[in-house]
């Protein structure tokens, strides 16, 4: 398997952090979003002029799952209508405006991004039989496993198509080296939550996989669309790649401190299925409570046993450590942007960043 490395530092090589657990918080940390992310993602890209765009991509989206096969049709329509909020399209456009900005010139890169979230996620529900996915019924569960199969081959094959559509060559090996390593990252999971320098590095590799690369790739594509150098090419991409391990750390912490209501999962998720994320692999270096080695051996685990996993994870700092650490990703992340002029472009961009670490769902 090739061996990624996360760009983290001029060496292009993994930084850990140090073993041990964080205790204090950075100024992200306030419990009140700022005043530059008010009305969530949809007002920053309100604030930055780009709904109008992202619509234009959504109606391309559309267009482009609608098969003369109606199970395709309708299965990928289902898949398109709960796509969220486009951030990776959204990346996508804010860089090309960090150039010379055409909306034709990005339209498929963009549309390329989304396209291959959404496959890699259709493909992902149905690896762990997952029957919701924020609160929305994924596509096996509603139709069967054979339809959710060709559905995730049909996007990767939409997504193949508008790269090909897209105005420089670059972005399709963009895009294809993040397919590649977004299923390496499937296939290799967190296997141990300790010793902690080996829990970090299979964590670090996992969510940079599985994560961020498609955040990197949206982000490098978008300003190849906008005429780009190659060092601002490779600042965006940098942006990209520390933005979606913030977004990953961040969806993990919510894992254990977040509203079903607004995540559409219960809290421990995570720890139902197995699944080693950041905020156990710090508690269980902090603490010597044996249920947070026990409960993974457990398939499924009890609610009971969850619960008490959930709340020993808080009280030792396992989510306060996670934290920290994605806030670190973003303050790189920000850092990245200081070679752009600045502009409504790049405030949209570290406003998105704001937005990633404060987010409730």
């Amino acid at each position: 398997m090739a061996g990624y490395q996360p760009h983290l530092n001029p060496s292009g090589s993994v930084s850990l952090p140090e073993a041990r657990i964080p205790t204090t918080h950075s100024s992200y940390h306030t419990g009140e979003l700022p005043p530059q992310t008010a009305g969530g993602l949809a007002g920053i890209f309100h604030r930055a002029g780009i709904l109008a765009d992202l619509g234009a991509i959504e109606q391309r989206l559309l267009e482009l799952t609608h098969s003369r096969v109606a199970v395709i049709s309708a299965a990928g329509a289902h898949t398109v209508r709960s796509g969220g909020k486009r951030l990776r399209a959204a990346l996508a456009v804010l860089a090309a405006r960090l150039g010379h900005y055409q909306l034709n010139r990005v339209i498929h890169p963009a549309a390329a991004a989304e396209l291959i979230h959404a496959a890699s996620l259709v493909h992902d529900d149905l690896v762990d039989q997952a029957n919701r996915r924020r609160g929305q019924i994924t596509v096996h569960a509603r139709w069967d496993n054979d339809v959710a199969l060709m559905v995730g081959d049909y996007f990767f094959a939409l997504a193949a198509a508008e790269m090909a559509r897209s105005p420089d060559p670059r972005i399709i090996t963009f895009y294809a080296e993040a397919v590649q390593t977004i299923c390496e990252g499937e296939l290799s999971p967190v296997t141990v939550a300790e010793p902690l320098d080996r829990a970090l590095r299979q964590y670090l590799y996992k969510t940079g996989a599985k994560t961020a690369v498609l955040f990197e790739a949206a982000c490098k594509a978008g300003m190849v669309s906008g005429g780009g150098s190659d060092d601002q090419i490779l600042a965006l991409g940098r942006y990209g790649y520390d933005l979606g391990m913030a977004f990953q750390i961040i969806d993990d912490v919510l894992d254990f401190i977040g509203d079903e209501r607004m995540l559409g999962k219960p809290a421990g998720n995570d720890l139902r299925q197995g699944t080693i994320t950041l905020p156990l692999i710090y508690a269980t270096a902090a603490s010597p409570n044996p249920l947070l080695r026990e409960v993974l051996m457990h398939n499924p685990p009890p609610d009971p046993l969850v619960s008490e996993v959930i709340r020993e994870v808080i009280a030792v700092g396992g989510v306060a450590a996670a934290q920290t650490e994605a806030e670190r990703y973003i303050e790189q992340a920000i850092a990245h942007l200081d070679i752009f002029p600045p502009g409504p472009a790049r405030q949209a961009l570290i406003d998105i960043a704001h937005f990633v670490i404060e987010r409730k769902m």
